[in-house]
């Protein structure tokens, strides 16, 4: 079935965590007839189990379907189904730039929220046509008066076309199909042009090497062309061009205006760079695309193999994860408690999360993550501002000027019963309030927050301090000086460059105080005394002692002169006890790095 390019409609699922984009990309691939009743099982572009045991996307996935519309014309509609996370919000933009269009999804039981705001304005950015769609209208909560209204005073975008539908009975999703053929625009392109290709995403798989996700805008590309990857200036041959129905699918070219994937054996994961324009070998541009804003990490930690064998193992888990998400960074780090491992930055701790797990069940690595903390900016005396990532190489105190720590914009969303608590925890991170609207019953405050302070678990005391109705987005707007210091934790009185942290001197002492109380419950005993300390520069700020094992010298000595001989005994044990702690060595296990991480930082 041949296709003009205005027949073709490429669009965006967006939406809040669980407001139901893949169950809605589910009853369209249904309908258009993408796979059969047999073949069909919920979240179906869910792909990987991490997905599917968690109930979120992760990935952004595509599919291709064709759909015979009401007027009778034939159109493929090309779906690119989001995450709604914040972690994720990459991913989000990345997708946007291969579309058109977007269908914002607003459950109408729960209204407008964060993420909602967060991914519908990335969409307004670049000049997206938007369909508002009001799910789960099955519900007995659902009030699609209320939801409108929210999307109208909250958002700014008219519903009088918004679609009442349910994901979970299909209701709607032809009135969705319709919306999308009449409102968003079909693909600007010329297939007579010289080839441009933007490329989307990339991933390793084991049997055809790099797989990449291309939209075409102008020309075509075809099985066995010679293609320029412009960025690197690298000749490659297409062996395979293919689109995903949602299952791949051979075919022998990609128009203009089309999204599928090619390969063409590309071994060398640094060769494909997200965002990289892709032209015809014989007919070089002379122009690349823009492509898309690099990500910058926000949260860093060490990764570390708990067997030191496995290193090899996970650069190579870590080099084919990065090919398929740009977003995160990584780079070598030693450490003299933990061996030799990387540094790696990611966009939040959800982040964080999904690639230690993915790399321990992908590539069968046992893992040692190390204390979170974010990039600060060190203001030294000389006038040279350098970036600090890892606590434990912070300059000498004396020739340090200031300290600057990120800052960021965070949108919450609250039903108006919780507000006081919010703004208690706002205020206890050194929150400071920028705004403060309703709509309805419910709130959005904003605020400005140090990041350092909202990256460990401000989000899981906010979603239990409001039975999870409360939602929560970030921008990153700056770096502010901050009253900061390096806490250091010494265990026998040697440093562990491992659990060194940043901290607000205000919070110091408190939290000095919970480590070494952790650490004391979790480091195992040993035949001497472990002094465990938090300091910082040379000033002890809290510390706990960890008591040896003591044998029983004295049970077998009685008759006469036992005093004597008693007391040079237990002389005698007290020197050994001394020398095995200056020479014996502490082993700190997993479970109290493990344990340090989760302590919440309170003040």
């Amino acid at each position: 079935m041949t296709t003009t390019i205005n027949n073709i409609r490429n669009f965006a699922i967006i939406a809040h965590i669980d407001h139901g984009k893949s169950t809605i990309a589910d009853r369209i691939i249904h309908k258009c007839g993408g796979l059969t009743d047999r073949e069909m099982k919920a979240q179906v572009l869910d792909s990987m189990d991490i997905e599917r045991e968690r109930g979120i996307t992760i990935k952004a996935q595509t599919v291709k379907l064709n759909y015979k519309a009401k007027d009778g014309k034939n159109y493929v509609l090309n779906i690119i189904d989001t995450p709604g996370h914040v972690d994720f919000s990459y991913e989000v933009s990345r997708s946007l730039y291969a579309c058109e269009g977007s269908i914002l999804i607003v459950d109408s039981t729960q209204g407008v929220e964060a993420q909602t705001l967060a991914n519908v304005y990335q969409a307004l950015d670049i000049n997206h046509e938007i369909i508002p769609v009001l799910n789960k209208i099955d519900l007995p909560a659902s009030d699609i008066e209320r939801t409108n209204k929210q999307i109208e005073d909250v958002i700014g975008i008219d519903t009088t076309e918004a679609v009442p539908c349910s994901g979970k009975t299909g209701e709607g999703i032809e009135d969705i199909l319709e919306q999308i053929i009449h409102v968003l625009p079909g693909p600007k392109g010329e297939a007579n042009n010289k080839l441009k290709c933007l490329l989307v995403d990339s991933w390793y798989d084991t049997y055809l090497g790099v797989v990449i996700l291309v939209r075409v805008i102008d020309g075509k590309i075809s099985k066995n062309m010679k293609i320029k990857m412009m960025s690197t200036n690298q000749d490659y041959f297409v062996e395979k061009v293919g689109v995903f129905t949602p299952k791949p699918k051979d075919i022998s070219e990609l128009n203009a205006g089309e999204i599928g994937f090619i390969t063409t054996g590309i071994k060398v994961l640094s060769d494909t760079k997200v965002g990289d324009t892709i032209c015809d070998a014989n007919y070089p541009l002379k122009e690349a695309l823009p492509g898309f804003k690099p990500s910058k990490p926000v949260v860093f930690c060490g990764l570390f193999p708990v067997d030191s064998s496995e290193y090899q193992k996970l650069k190579d888990g870590l080099a084919k994860l990065q090919l398929n998400d740009a977003s995160f960074s990584y780079e070598p780090e030693s450490s003299s408690a933990l061996g030799l491992g990387f540094r790696c930055g990611f966009l939040g701790l959800l982040h964080l999360e999904i690639v230690t797990e993915r790399l321990e069940r992908e590539f069968d690595i046992n893992l040692l993550t190390t204390t979170p903390g974010v990039v600060y900016k060190i203001h030294m005396n000389n006038g040279d501002v350098n970036d600090l990532q890892n606590p434990s190489s912070l300059p000498d105190p004396t020739l340090i000027n200031f300290i600057e720590e990120p800052w960021i914009k965070a949108t919450i969303i609250t039903p108006d019963q919780y507000l006081g608590s919010i703004i208690k925890i706002c205020q206890d991170k050194r929150g400071i309030q920028t705004n403060l609207s309703y709509s309805g019953n419910r709130a959005v405050v904003n605020y400005e927050l140090p990041l350092n302070e909202v990256v460990f678990d401000f989000n899981d005391r906010l979603k239990s301090m409001t039975s999870g109705y409360a939602s929560f987005d970030y921008e990153i707007i700056g770096h502010r000086e901050g009253d900061l210091v390096k806490m250091s934790i010494l265990v026998n009185s040697e440093p562990v460059d491992a659990l060194a942290m940043m901290i607000h001197t205000d919070f110091a002492q408190s939290t000095g105080r919970e480590v070494c109380e952790k650490l004391k419950d979790l480091i195992p005993r040993h035949n001497f005394m472990i002094p465990i300390q938090a300091a910082i520069g040379g000033k002890i700020i809290a510390r706990e002692t960890i008591k040896g094992f003591k044998k029983d010298v004295l049970t077998k000595i009685h008759g006469g002169g036992a005093l004597d001989r008693k007391r040079k005994l237990l002389e005698k044990q007290k020197k050994g006890k001394a020398r095995a702690k200056q020479f014996g060595k502490v082993e700190i296990p997993q479970e109290a790095f493990i344990g340090v991480l989760k302590i919440s930082k309170e003040s």
